[in-house]
């Protein structure tokens, strides 16, 4: 793996030296904009409108808009400079439990190795957070850019997840028709839970794939081989209008299939479809009728 950063991670007195590695990437295929007619790519060229010319980088810094249309402009010794007085250290700032960060918050992580003789320091503070279930948040510049993180422990490794700071979060009330707080049908409830827990599973990364990217490169390699291409048409979509109807099909769906109805069947049922058939049965269990008190009748009529 290539070493994407070098520093140190430093948590109260200590210093533990340490190289940063990409722990994920990125599979994408990747492909180019070709001009039909000739079948060469096509490229892209800095140009100026103003001017009405080809620009070459020797002429370009970078600007901040300020005002529309106004910017002020950066050398680019100026932000080297600038980058220069970001210390190349992880500086662990506190140590929190994981489950106290909203998923929200996290953007890419990395991995973490010992530097030089840096061993024993790592395995030090790797096995006091085993220990503790602790992970530290801690800040780290990367490429110029400063960013919060978080410290874990996985597999015996240090990972290092960069996090967004607060107010790069962008407050739910922005979310435009957001329905309003109100009660649900408790049948149609019953019936949602009863699926769920009927989909439940302990979570198997390598189970899931990547459906599109496996199309779009037997796609490609039908091409290459020069093969005719047919596209099978696209499903009709169905507006569902009965949710009751929905639920109950999608229960049905995903129903084990029971090979002996018979006692013994019965007594090799998981604890989740036991408890699935009890929310069913919750579900489908009319309810009472409420009693209308006499005074309550005479507002009625």
């Amino acid at each position: 793996m290539h070493t994407v950063w070098k520093g140190a991670i430093s948590f109260g007195l200590v210093h533990v030296p340490v190289k940063m590695f990409s722990a994920t990437e990125d599979k994408d295929i990747s492909m180019k904009y070709i001009h039909k007619t000739c079948g060469s790519p096509i490229s892209y060229v800095r140009r100026c409108p103003s001017c009405e010319k080809d620009v070459d980088w020797e002429e370009i810094s970078k600007g901040y808009e300020y005002e529309k249309g106004r910017y002020v402009l950066f050398e680019k010794q100026e932000l080297e400079q600038l980058s220069a007085q970001v210390e190349r250290t992880i500086t662990i700032l506190d140590f929190v439990n994981l489950e106290d960060i909203d998923p929200i918050y996290f953007q890419k992580t990395y991995y973490l190795s010992p530097d030089q003789a840096g061993s024993n320091a790592y395995l030090l503070l790797l096995e006091a957070m085993k220990q503790t279930g602790k992970i530290g948040i801690a800040k780290i510049a990367i490429r110029s850019k400063s960013s919060l993180a978080a410290i874990r422990v996985m597999e015996g490794c240090l990972a290092i997840e960069t996090i967004f700071y607060p107010d790069e979060i962008r407050p739910i009330s922005q979310v435009p028709n957001l329905p309003e707080a109100a009660g649900v049908n408790d049948k149609e409830l019953g019936m949602a839970k009863v699926l769920i827990e009927q989909l439940s599973t302990p979570f198997e990364p390598s189970k899931y794939t990547d459906d599109y990217r496996e199309s779009l490169m037997n796609l490609i390699q039908h091409k290459i081989a020069g093969e005719e291409i047919s596209l099978a048409p696209a499903k009709p979509e169905s507006n569902v209008i009965d949710l009751m109807a929905a639920l109950q099909a999608s229960i049905e769906a995903v129903k084990p299939i029971a090979t002996d109805p018979g006692p013994a069947a019965k007594k090799t049922r998981t604890k989740r479809t036991a408890a699935a058939d009890e929310a069913a049965d919750t579900a489908a269990a009319p309810k009472p009728k409420r009693k209308t008190s006499s005074k309550a009748k005479k507002t009625i009529s």
